[in-house]
């Protein structure tokens, strides 16, 4: 899962001052980050941070921090962001909106790109999708898909947020019937869904799917 301690600290010194410049743009002009969010990769750099992130990437989310905005106007500016940017910039959007929400500044506002990206084909997407910020704001529902999405494109379920709060008896089912599935056509089944099976061993379809594993 994703680190979320991102502090400018943690850049490089040249990518500090790009972003310092860059930063206090955005603060005079919010249009601004229009122009400066799609080259930051190339102005602060690419290399590894750690934590889940590059310099780039980090760099992007941390100009979004910068943004004097609030709910529907801050998420309208990200929306805009994520349509029109590449696949490296939507992830930026994604990662950026846990963050963006923990000083209350964004609520749910910006909850229709966390379903979008779900939505995709791009496992980098649906894996920043399903972090924090979809974990908090996701209906049941729609949760329960996001996690059926990552185990059909092989994400592994430790890279989900909130999974442990959020796995419910349906989404035990689902997945019983998914592995009762894939026992009958002689396939494996992940690793990591029998845990969310096993805590609910009292249904009916987690209770035969159980049994046929032992």
């Amino acid at each position: 899962m994703i680190a979320l301690d991102l502090d400018k600290q943690q850049l490089p010194a040249a990518a500090q001052q790009w972003l310092d410049e860059a930063t206090e743009q955005v603060r005079q002009d919010v249009l601004a980050v229009d122009k400066l969010f799609p080259v930051a990769a190339r102005k602060a750099g690419r290399g590894p941070l750690g934590g889940g992130w590059d310099v780039g990437e980090a760099a992007r989310v941390l100009l979004l921090t910068a943004l004097p905005l609030k709910g529907a106007d801050l998420a309208e500016v990200l929306t805009r962001l994520y349509r029109n940017g590449s696949a490296a910039e939507r992830r930026a959007v994604l990662k950026a909106l846990t963050l963006l929400d923990r000083d209350g500044r964004l609520g749910p506002s910006a909850l229709a790109l966390t379903e979008e990206a779900v939505r995709t084909h791009d496992t980098t997407l649906v894996t920043a999708a399903m972090g924090e910020y979809g974990a908090r704001y996701l209906d049941a529902a729609a949760y329960r898909q996001g996690i059926l999405k990552c185990i059909f494109t092989e994400i592994p379920l430790s890279e989900i947020a909130g999974l442990s709060e959020r796995a419910d008896p349906e989404l035990a089912r689902m997945l019983a019937g998914y592995a009762q599935e894939r026992i009958a056509a002689g396939r494996s089944v992940p690793e990591d869904i029998w845990p969310i099976i096993a805590a609910h061993p009292d249904l009916p379809e987690t209770a035969d799917v159980l049994a046929r594993r032992s």
